[in-house]
């Protein structure tokens, strides 16, 4: 894809990244769900929450995006990544995928019933996030869900390396009564917060929250 000429530059930066590493993040986290029960469980509560089409937005590999698709979910996949993408359907060749950006979504105000963010915004400068979640808002209906994961913490790191490629990536670490606030601040409703502590490597406690439309 060819960068916008008003694309802000962390988009850039995500795409250029992900595009490096698509193969070896494929390769790598591809089973990495099973096992993961606390994963499939949250991700299993947002299955039955939905309702309607859901948009799975910084889908990279489509990991996720097939696993609700095998939960009986109207799922579709967007991300920055073409490269991404391409292992995305390669991978699942029933779900659709689109090249998109959570800025500005090619969605219409309130046709969705879900929008899952499954650390997608970790690399979003905290600044955008407000930007973000208003978009996110715009394109649910009322009662539709919003389930985002994310690492927590405080810190923005700058990734060097990542599956085996020189990289240059930032990773921005959220604590989950910031997102909550903002996510209310952006018109939604409170569901469920959940934090679980470092695990198979990971160094950060990693986030979810659930929130809701209202009607």
């Amino acid at each position: 894809m060819t960068r916008h000429s008003t694309e802000p530059d962390f988009l850039t930066t995500a795409r250029t990244a992900y595009d490096k590493v698509a193969v070896s993040y494929g390769d790598l986290l591809r089973d990495d769900l099973a096992g993961n029960p606390f994963d499939r469980h949250v991700l299993g509560l947002f299955a039955d929450l939905v309702t309607g089409r859901v948009a799975d937005v910084g889908c990279g590999t489509g990991r996720i995006t097939g696993f609700l698709r095998g939960l009986g979910v109207d799922v579709f996949g967007v991300d920055l990544s073409p490269g991404m993408l391409d292992v995305a359907r390669h991978d699942h060749p029933d779900v659709d995928f689109e090249v998109g950006s959570m800025l500005d979504l090619a969605v219409p105000d309130g046709s969705l019933g879900g929008v899952l963010a499954w650390y997608s915004v970790i690399h979003v400068p905290w600044e955008h996030h407000p930007a973000v979640y208003a978009e996110f808002h715009r394109v649910l209906a009322p009662g539709g869900h919003l389930l985002l994961a994310f690492h927590v913490g405080d810190v923005v790191r700058r990734l060097r390396q990542g599956y085996g490629h020189d990289i240059e990536l930032d990773v921005y670490r959220l604590q989950p009564h910031d997102v909550v606030a903002q996510l209310v601040a952006a018109g939604f409703e409170p569901h469920t917060t959940a934090v679980r502590e470092p695990h198979g490597g990971v160094s950060a406690p990693q986030g979810c929250v659930l929130v809701r439309k209202p009607d």
